[in-house]
């Protein structure tokens, strides 16, 4: 029994390690045209935008908003298309 909770933590902390890895947080800012931004989570930025929350068929997780934002076809993490490589 007592392996089975071992195993069964050492599973929840991975997940939960890679869940954190995907997500960063954006320091409160105020932007040049005068609007301020509060502290947020925001994915973690890399060469595609089908992964962002605020990208059609993804939730925040952080306000359960659906995203509104159209897919990057072009990218290589997408199945089922072809990709093109932008010059």
């Amino acid at each position: 029994m007592k392996r089975f909770i071992l195993a069964a933590l050492m599973v929840a902390s991975t997940s939960t390690a890679a869940y954190a890895q995907r997500q960063v947080h954006v320091d409160a800012h105020t932007r040049r045209d005068g609007t301020y931004v509060p502290s947020h989570m925001r994915t973690a930025p890399n060469s595609t935008r089908n992964d962002n929350w605020s990208t059609v068929g993804n939730v925040n997780p952080h306000t359960g908003r659906t995203g509104t934002q159209p897919r990057d076809y072009n990218s290589p993490y997408q199945p089922n298309r072809t990709y093109t490589p932008r010059h």
